[in-house]
């Protein structure tokens, strides 16, 4: 399973890691995903999403069906 937001296309960045002596070494930045399962009701169905805990804010902002329905279009889901 891929770290990848299905809403809104966070994924793994490369950074580093700096220590105290400024000695630096790549690391990488998880985005923090959960697994959560929406109902639509236009379509009738079940969808489970692995999505960002800011993506989930927006869905209860705007509403699933919004949320999905820019996701498509920009490519990031096909659910």
């Amino acid at each position: 399973m891929s770290r990848v937001c299905e809403l809104t296309g966070k994924r793994v960045i490369v950074g580093n890691k700096v220590s105290h002596s400024n000695v630096k070494t790549k690391r990488r930045f998880h985005p923090n995903l959960i697994v959560k399962k929406f109902y639509l009701p236009e379509e009738d169905k079940w969808v489970t999403l692995k999505i960002s805990t800011s993506a989930l804010r927006n869905v209860n902002k705007k509403g699933i069906t919004a949320c999905i329905k820019e996701a498509r279009e920009k490519g990031f889901t096909n659910k």
